[in-house]
């Protein structure tokens, strides 16, 4: 499932392809993917132009001209590309938004969705999450108390978005390996300093991540030679020689998910 740094890349890759063109026309294929008849979609979103791209957490934010917004979530599996009809993949596409000669496909959107809703609408949504991991707001203080609240594992925290938003099952792995910690702590152990340490690789890794295009291997557009750049140290690697003290990396499930840590260097 894309997390921050994987919406965080395809904003920024979008907001020079997308920003201030004007959608000529919308096909759905899938009338599930959005949450409005599909002619009512078409009709609200044909001519409109997009104004703004915004993240909220794992979604992404279209602002519209008229001020409503497209809102996609795009789940387990699902995906996005930005080109002609030549270069698009040969995939099943959920919703097509049309510039022109050029569209936007979403891609696999079969637990995702594309949502046409209001800006009451985006500001509730925003609400229910934590604080972005990059929040200004956010230091080891209020991380601490943020976690020492729950009496639950440090992964099972850092993946619930009324905690901290955008952080999934992935980067949660990455993230407590660099702070060199075990994702089984349970959270009220964590002392202030971990926290503080916890913090500092919670931004260090998703920056990284960002910066390398995240996991996902799907290009936005042909010719993308960043998405997916990203090369996990302790996700998906059980088994492999850790790349701090060569122990190898273990495999466990916390709250029905995979779970990858170094048992010897992760404390």
């Amino acid at each position: 499932m894309p997390e921050m740094p994987e919406m965080e890349t395809y904003r920024r890759l979008l907001v020079p392809r997308v920003l201030n063109r004007t959608i000529v026309d919308a096909e759905v294929n899938r009338p599930k993917s959005v949450n409005v008849p599909v002619e009512t979609f078409r009709s609200a979103v044909r001519n409109k132009t997009i104004v703004g791209v915004e993240r909220i957490a794992k979604q992404l934010v279209f602002r519209l001209d008229d001020g409503l917004n497209l809102i996609v979530h795009l789940m387990l599996g699902g995906w996005m590309f930005f080109g002609t009809e030549a270069d698009r993949p040969d995939r099943t596409i959920q919703v097509r938004l049309r510039f022109g000669a050029e569209s936007l496909y979403f891609i696999n959107l079969r637990l995702g969705h594309l949502r046409l809703i209001s800006e009451q609408e985006v500001q509730y949504i925003r609400a229910k999450y934590g604080p972005d991991p990059f929040d200004p707001s956010l230091d080891d203080k209020r991380l601490h108390g943020l976690l020492s609240k729950r009496r639950t594992a440090l992964k099972t925290a850092l993946i619930d978005q009324s905690i901290l938003a955008g952080i999934g099952n992935c980067y949660s792995d990455e993230m407590c390996y660099a702070a060199q910690l075990l994702p089984s702590r349970p959270c009220p152990s964590l002392s202030l300093q971990e926290c503080g340490r916890l913090l500092s690789a919670m931004r260090e890794v998703l920056s990284d991540a960002v910066r390398q295009g995240g996991y996902m291997d799907h290009p936005l557009f042909a010719g993308d030679g960043l998405t997916g750049g990203y090369s996990c140290l302790v996700y998906d690697r059980a088994g492999e020689a850790c790349f701090r003290c060569g122990a190898p990396i273990v495999v466990e499930t916390v709250l029905k998910r995979k779970t990858y840590y170094c048992m010897n260097c992760q404390r």
